[in-house]
């Protein structure tokens, strides 16, 4: 049994506007007085419009989408007492002309001062999945094997299509704008656990990066957990897409501890690094409405095909797990109504900035449907 926990960043809307408000200290002392939660369990983030959430330690996904269910909803709870709402989308949708505030702590207020034009913008938000290792060697061994997988996972997942109150084209700006931070993106492939430690000693001892927190690859080891953590993902609009990505997650991680060729790219060649870059950059830009990056064979494909492929792969590890209901409807869900980049879309034409900004409120607080089956667009 592979372990899997969930980490999830959420913004904080002003209830009329929909533009980001700097509310988090407050929402988080409320969220303590809410029944079922305890503080301790939101932690701050970079902005102080952000908040973030971690499930313990799960074996099952029904685990997993309690937790999320239950964060979630205290938190709406102490969003509305506060006069704003909880939004589980990638990137804030509309902006004011002020930046949010950093969080009041000195490593934020240093990451500021390094880069302020880039802090300001960081008002999007993600999903981080760790999967539990045996240890350092084994994390590195499925780190390497992530690499090519890691565009499929941001195209499933793209929940970030609008910012600044326009349609960036992108169904995913996120990727886009973390991209800009000095360690980012797919990681690089690693000679073992020592190699991995010694070049992320490197970064920080020749003060590239402020500390190892700066290692915004799309995954890299937990310093904290013996886990790999991957953070590909946008936030999902809804707790049944996250409990999906993250039973997926789990089935490729377990697959390469135990079955490792079974995943490896044809040919088990290494990716190279610039195919992998482009991939990423064509999963962002299109989400899941063209072709799908094919982490077997490196090309593109409809993504039907690579989703009937993906599922005859992964196969093994989720029925181990038990996860085949949960993740192969959900994947076929996705391919009908389309991911959150597409329902967002939908809604923006359909009910303008008010119904939006309803949407992704209610959905995140699990008051809502995210989707319309009688409005709904194939994506390939």
């Amino acid at each position: 049994m592979v372990t899997v926990g969930v980490e999830e960043e959420y913004l904080l809307l002003d209830a009329a506007t929909g533009v980001p408000v700097a509310r988090a200290e407050q929402i988080r002392k409320a969220a303590g007085r809410q029944p079922g939660i305890d503080g301790s369990e939101v932690q701050r983030e970079l902005l102080q419009a952000q908040l973030e959430v971690a499930t313990p330690v799960c074996e099952t996904l029904d685990e997993v989408g309690a937790h999320l269910g239950r964060l979630r909803g205290a938190l709406a709870a102490a969003a509305a007492q506060h006069g704003c709402r909880l939004a589980a989308c990638g990137a804030a949708p509309f902006a004011d002309r002020l930046s949010v505030p950093v969080s009041d702590t000195p490593r934020y207020r240093t990451i500021r001062a390094d880069a302020p034009q880039l802090t300001d913008e960081q008002l999007i938000t993600g999903m981080h999945v760790h999967v539990g290792v045996p240890d350092r060697a084994a994390g590195v061994a499925v780190l390497n094997g992530l690499r090519p997988w890691l565009p499929l996972i941001v195209a499933l997942s793209a929940n970030s299509p609008l910012w600044n109150g326009v349609d960036t084209g992108f169904a995913d700006w996120r990727t886009v704008v973390f991209s800009r931070w000095p360690v980012s993106g797919v990681p690089p492939h690693f000679d073992g656990a020592a190699d991995y430690d010694a070049r992320i000693r490197a970064l920080v001892d020749t003060g590239l990066i402020g500390d190892t927190g700066q290692l915004y690859w799309q995954a890299r080891l937990s310093e904290t957990y013996p886990t790999v953590e991957i953070r590909a993902m946008d936030v999902q609009l809804r707790v049944d897409e996250a409990v999906m990505l993250a039973g997926l997650v789990r089935a490729i991680a377990a697959t390469l501890l135990t079955d490792p060729d079974r995943v490896r790219p044809e040919g088990a060649a290494v990716p190279h690094p610039e195919a992998l870059a482009a991939a990423v950059w064509y999963a962002a830009r299109h989400g899941c409405a063209e072709r799908l990056h094919d982490p077997r064979t490196g090309t593109l494909d409809s993504p039907p095909a690579v989703l009937e492929r993906v599922l005859d792969t992964l196969g093994p590890a989720l029925r181990r797990h038990g996860d085949t209901p949960q993740v192969e409807p959900l994947l076929g869900r996705l391919l009908t109504e389309g991911n959150g980049a597409v329902r967002q879309r939908r809604e923006l034409r359909r009910g303008g900035r008010a119904g939006l900004v309803d949407l992704i409120s209610s959905v995140t607080a699990g008051t809502g449907d995210a989707g319309d089956a009688g409005d709904a667009e194939p994506t390939g």
